[in-house]
């Protein structure tokens, strides 16, 4: 049976931390950000933990992590 490829793109954006959590940037943080109050421009600057939900395919998408 052949290895499965890890999808890159995904692989690129996402963390997976010790206790098994993954963790994503935050979007929407390119430009256009002068509009943005000071609490969101915060916010903006941390990680977040992905969804219980949404875990579940991107592990299926990062097979050896």
């Amino acid at each position: 049976m052949p290895k499965i490829k890890t999808h890159k793109a995904t692989a690129k954006r996402i963390v997976i931390t010790k206790t098994k959590k993954i963790r994503k940037r935050k979007a929407g943080q390119d430009h256009f950000n002068s509009r943005e109050t000071g609490n969101t421009t915060r916010q903006k600057r941390k990680d977040m933990t992905i969804a219980k939900s949404e875990a579940r395919t991107i592990k299926a998408l990062l097979p050896y992590k």
